[in-house]
């Protein structure tokens, strides 16, 4: 852990400057619209409206019947709800006097922009403008709720430069739609700090776990990157770093993956907290719960938060921690402008706030060994002897499925190992079979000369949902029964790969006696009985056994490790432990992948931190992201050429490509390429900058061509 008292610097492996001159961060009201751009509450001015002076105060007008402003800080900086990139910035409004109330900092407002009426926020409000044109009105205040927090509204800024995007986008990640009905309730009573709790309980099983939860207690803010023991305790650590940290008086975050991790912790909080003192924030509790929720948070009711991945904008007061799970999971990857990750946002509110970082996982990104690697945080691990009693047994088998098979192992698609292993496991409880692809068959090919299965009218995969069904496309839906190979003119297919409902379906043939389940995309199953079952699940669907699997087979381990992907072995190495965690100290895992590969060698000695060590040096020697940043342009070769030509980039740019993202278009759309700009890491942010100022550029050139910007993709290849 480490402990940042009074820091003010840079935060190491995240580029990051502080606030003031030259910074990133731009506190609410203090950003100036450069000369000749649109005015601050450009549109129709009203008959006997007010303007501004030359050195920025608010001279009022004497026609009878018009609007006055109020008296004290007569001028509202808004942030329109614009993502145009040229109008990121506020824009100043006058506070008539009859909003004067109303009209508080952080609340939704109307406004009249370019001669039509729009949503905004409300930042701050000043005594004097520096317009020196004629400002409009608020047109009327929405709600006199105070939605955003000043300390969202400046990380809300900070993340937009980060991320060469527009404030308004974060915005709009970070607060809710309104529910007028939920914000004419009684406010909730605040909840009491509940007593400290008597002990580490799970934390003594790491060394430095102790010292994190004191340094919590103390109101200091440790960071640590944590590498959690296999097994469900994980659960109970979350909930009692939550505990320590309200006991301290400060409030606490919690940011996990999917739904069915945050019912988990939910439950172990209320169980360590007490009823009332946390609130679980997730899209299936509908808008007006959520919002109603999210109130209570803003409103100071409620200091802890655990949620999905938007949380991470949670307005809580006197943040003191934030907990970040499985930080490598996919699942956390914003879909929507400018695409922020959670790691990175919740590393920024710590620094902001002064509060403590927990980012933990079974395994160990790059990202997060960068943030070791440069002394922002400290590594929390177990010792060696620790790892082993708890860990399960790991053994590899080649990919060759067809030899040492018995009769009955040959219809179950399975070498005698792992046969061996789940008809032994089945006596003593459940078996996990974790298999990469959903579906039946997903992928075909010729059985004569192994040529891949193309629709004949738009070249897409061939596919089979049953034994009985006949193959069809899943891009386009088209039945293709009268397949022919295109090179050898056979007619029978093969599979290539297996999905999650043709295994179990083996496997119940198999195991005659065992109850099969699946769980994957249609249905996900949350736990599993102790029962002889075995359970077939796709990566990340994997239910929780009551006592732990008796035994795992990790499949088709070439499917995961094979792809085209600057992240596959670390993906797969990740996939692997998450459900090899499940199983009981000393349950067997079977893994079907080559055994000296470094990723299967990371599994069988459960040493993630070795791996994540290992191919951050590696990265750091090719040049790929974390020890390089990379910003994708997606959009027409024009469009990408033209921002490159806009945006006055860092001389250590090197621009990779561009190159075609799909090889046949839509009818009547223009090609799409990619490029990649890479940056070593310091220029990290001059990038995000630079690319921010050339959308600007082209924006107020009313350009229509788009261009997808994206900082540090997750996909590069």
């Amino acid at each position: 852990m480490s402990n940042d008292d009074g820091d003010t610097g840079l935060i190491p492996g995240l580029d990051v400057l502080p606030d003031g001159p030259g910074g990133t961060t731009v506190p609410p009201g203090t950003s100036v619209a450069p000369e000749k751009s649109p005015r601050r509450g450009d549109g129709p001015q009203r008959k006997g409206g007010v303007k501004s002076t030359a050195k920025g105060g608010v001279r009022k007008t004497s026609r009878k019947g018009a609007r006055v402003p109020a008296e004290h800080l007569p001028v509202a900086r808004v942030a329109v709800d614009m993502s145009l990139p040229h109008l990121d910035r506020p824009f100043d409004y006058l506070v008539p006097s009859e909003l004067d109330a109303k009209a508080v900092p952080g609340c939704r407002v109307r406004v009249r922009f370019a001669g039509q009426l729009v949503d905004g926020l409300l930042l701050d409000r000043v005594q004097e403008s520096d317009h020196e044109g004629r400002l409009s009105f608020l047109e009327r205040v929405t709600s006199p709720e105070a939605v955003l927090a000043p300390e969202i509204a400046a990380l809300a800024r900070e993340v937009a430069d980060r991320y060469a995007g527009t404030l308004a986008d974060v915005l709009r990640l970070a607060i809710p739609p309104r529910h007028a009905k939920v914000e004419g309730e009684p406010p909730r009573e605040p909840a009491t700090a509940p007593e400290p709790p008597d002990g580490p309980g799970p934390w003594a099983r790491y060394p430095a776990g102790p010292s994190f939860l004191a340094a919590l207690a103390a109101g200091r803010a440790p960071r640590a990157v944590w590498t959690a023991l296999p097994g469900p305790e994980r659960v109970q650590a979350v909930a009692r770093a939550v505990r320590t940290a309200l006991a301290a008086g400060r409030g606490a975050l919690v940011v996990l993956a999917d739904g069915r991790d945050v019912a988990r912790v939910d439950g172990a909080l209320a169980e360590e907290l007490g009823d009332g003192r946390h609130v679980a924030l997730t899209a299936d509790l509908g808008p007006t719960e959520r919002y109603r929720r999210w109130l209570a948070v803003r409103r100071g009711a409620v200091r802890a938060v655990v949620g999905t991945r938007a949380a991470m904008f949670a307005p809580v007061h006197d943040l003191g921690l934030v907990v970040l799970w499985d930080d490598g999971d996919d699942v956390h990857a914003e879909p929507h402008a400018p695409y922020p990750h959670p790691r990175e946002v919740l590393a920024l509110r710590a620094h902001r706030s002064q509060a403590g970082a927990l980012i933990g996982g079974y395994t160990r990104t790059t990202e997060a060994t960068v943030l070791v690697e440069t002394g922002w945080a400290h590594a929390l691990t177990a010792d060696r002897a620790t790892v082993r009693a708890a860990m399960p047994r790991v053994r590899p088998v080649g990919d060759d499925f067809d030899m040492a098979r018995d009769e009955a192992a040959r219809a179950a698609r399975l070498p005698h190992i792992a046969f061996d292993t789940a008809r032994r496991a089945l006596e003593h409880g459940p078996v996990l079979v974790q298999v990469p692809r959903r579906g039946y068959l997903p992928a075909l090919a010729c059985q004569r000369c192994r040529t891949m299965a193309h629709c004949s009218a738009c070249q897409g995969p061939l596919a089979l949902t049953s034994a009985h069904a006949a193959p069809y496309c899943r891009w386009c839906g088209r039945i293709a029964g009268d397949w022919h190979c295109p090179e050898c003119g056979f007619f029978q297919l093969r599979a290539v790969v297996v999905g999650a409902r043709r295994t179990a379906e083996e496997l119940g043939r198999a195991f005659p006696g065992a109850v099969v389940r699946t769980s994957g995309r249609e249905a996900v199953l949350d736990a599993v009985g102790p029962g002889k079952a075995l359970v077939v699940s796709t990566p990340g669907a994997e239910p929780v056994a009551e006592d732990g699997y008796a035994a795992a087979l990790l499949l088709d381990g070439w499917a995961l490790l094979g792809r085209a992907d600057l992240r596959a072995a670390e993906e797969s190495l990740r996939r692997w432990m998450n459900a090899a965690a499940l199983v009981r100290p000393g349950g067997a895992v079977v893994v079907s992948a080559d055994g000296s590969l470094p990723a299967v060698q990371a599994l069988i000695r459960w040493d993630p931190v070795t791996f994540a060590e290992r191919e951050l040096g590696e990265r750091r020697e090719a040049g790929f992201p974390p020890a390089f940043r990379m910003a994708s342009l997606t959009a027409t070769p024009a469009a990408i050429r033209e921002l490159l030509v806009d945006a006055r980039l860092p001389t250590s740019a090197e621009v990779l490509g561009p190159v075609p993202v799909s090889e046949q278009p839509q009818p009547g759309q223009q090609p799409r390429e990619r490029a990649l700009v890479r940056v070593p890491r310091g220029d990290g942010l001059p990038l995000a900058r630079e690319l921010q100022a050339g959308q600007g550029v082209r924006s107020a050139r009313r350009t229509t061509e788009y261009v997808r910007v994206q900082m540090d993709p997750l996909e590069l290849i």
